[in-house]
């Protein structure tokens, strides 16, 4: 996980996806095309909060996210997900 200069806003969080599973619990290679979108990743940074919610996440902090949760962007050759802390489904 990588130093990133960028400050969510409010009670955003910004979010570097894990990659999806390579294999099976059986062995067998799971092809790209074949991948499902990854919903774990670990928090790299957060906001502030605002005054009706309370940032209950902190950095470092392995998440579950909906599949279609969060806006993608890419800073420095890597994709990140920021999205509402209320899209954070779990912490692991």
């Amino acid at each position: 996980m990588a130093k990133v200069n960028i400050k969510p806003l409010g009670d955003r969080v910004l979010i570097e996806p894990q990659e999806a599973e390579v294999k099976t619990a059986g062995g067998i290679i799971i092809p790209d095309s074949a991948k499902e979108k990854p919903q774990k990743g670990v928090v790299v940074a957060v906001g502030s909060g605002t005054k009706e919610v309370e940032m209950e996440v902190k950095e470092g902090d392995i998440v579950l996210y909906g599949k279609y949760s969060g806006n993608e962007l890419q800073f420095n050759d890597q994709e990140y997900l920021i999205m509402r802390q209320s899209d954070i489904l779990a912490v692991i």
